[in-house]
């Protein structure tokens, strides 16, 4: 099967990014293509694989730009008949219906749009995309499926595919694997400090701060074991001075943003992802794989990730009193952490497997063609 994906992130592209590289390893038999800006992580990484083709191609809204982009796009699609385009988000699903207008119904791939995210798909531009340049549509998760009700795409079947992830590659770290990322990090690998990780960005809607605020407030001996690591973009000066006022700038740390989240995984206790908005999240399932007990918000998808007191904890989104009172029940307990981490990679194994994700999604192209 000769496959398109298209994405239209010009820098980091988070989640998207790893949703199509995964998809691009598992279909490593079938002729696989990407269009995406050259700027983008995603056109690294993709022309590191072997077997796939890349092409130059962006999703620009301005008119100016946007004509000659659809003519090269659809030049492509002329040139390599494709049976399946699989779009990403509403600008390379909007370049990608105009490149089509037109085309003669055999000549035509089928379009397959997965949503990712939690924006309303009530809009003139979702109607005529699904009425114009859509044959299948994927949800990453049952609330992003539940969205699309009483929408467009009603008409179409809603396939609720889970993210993969590579589960040997996230794996629990081995002794020396935690404290050299520890000592890395840290600067010790002192067995007293309770570190929690997270590699899901550190944008304010991400709900880091609001951990960083329920350890402020813990009790002062145990506060003053808890260190907090953040990857992504260095945060604002504001968020900064505010980590600053809580004086807990020396127990958070913030290592950028990594090619390889691992050590980040390797070095904590627990993880967290306490998104104000989130579909699903591959910061969660990377964290539980790597058997860190991981506490996310009860925002869109998380909770769907794991089973709340099993294999970690569900708390209300944006409430620190809530998230603070959680804290100090479970991080005295280490014997019920260590249960919890068991069952995380548990289920880790059973339901983040990439093998059902990549069979899911070729199911849905063999299906609409």
């Amino acid at each position: 099967m000769k496959i398109l994906f298209t994405n239209f992130h010009k820098r980091n592209g988070g989640g998207h990014v790893t949703y199509i590289l995964n998809l691009l390893r598992q279909f490593a038999d079938h002729d696989c293509w990407l269009a995406t800006p050259d700027t983008s992580r995603l056109f690294r990484y993709a022309s590191a694989l072997e077997g796939v083709t890349v092409r130059e191609q962006a999703f620009n809204s301005r008119i100016g730009k946007l004509i000659p982009e659809v003519r090269q796009l659809r030049q492509l699609i002329r040139q390599e008949q494709f049976d399946i385009i699989h779009v990403n988000a509403s600008a390379d699903h909007r370049h990608v219906m105009l490149a089509c207008l037109a085309l003669p119904r055999h000549q035509r791939p089928r379009i397959v749009f997965t949503k990712h995210n939690d924006h309303s798909v009530h809009t003139l531009g979702h109607r005529l995309r699904a009425w114009l340049a859509t044959d299948a549509v994927i949800a990453v998760s049952h609330y992003v499926a539940g969205l699309f009700a009483d929408s467009a795409y009603a008409c179409f079947p809603i396939h609720v595919i889970h993210h993969g992830i590579d589960v040997q590659h996230f794996a629990p770290a081995t002794r020396a694997e935690r404290h050299a990322a520890r000592q890395s990090l840290l600067g010790t690998d002192d067995p007293q400090l309770i570190v929690f990780g997270s590699t899901g960005g550190t944008d304010f809607e991400k709900g880091w701060l609001e951990l960083v605020y329920a350890v402020a407030g813990l009790p002062d001996a145990l506060r003053r074991r808890c260190r907090i690591v953040v990857a992504g973009d260095p945060p604002p000066d504001d968020i900064i001075q505010s980590i600053n006022g809580l004086q807990m700038q020396d127990q958070v740390i913030f290592p950028g943003l990594l090619d390889d989240t691992r050590p980040v995984l390797a070095a904590s206790d627990l993880g967290f992802v306490l998104s104000h908005r989130e579909a699903l999240s591959y910061a969660a399932r990377e964290s539980m794989a790597c058997g860190l007990p991981t506490i996310v918000s009860d925002a869109g998808g998380l909770p769907e990730n794991l089973e709340h007191g099993v294999s970690g904890w569900v708390t209300p989104t944006q409430d620190v009193t809530a998230l603070r009172a959680l804290l100090a029940q479970i991080l005295p307990d280490a014997a019920a952490l260590a249960t919890v981490a068991q069952h995380t990679r548990q289920r880790a194994e059973a339901l983040f497997n990439l093998s059902v994700f990549a069979d899911s999604t070729m199911k849905v192209y063999k299906d609409v063609r």
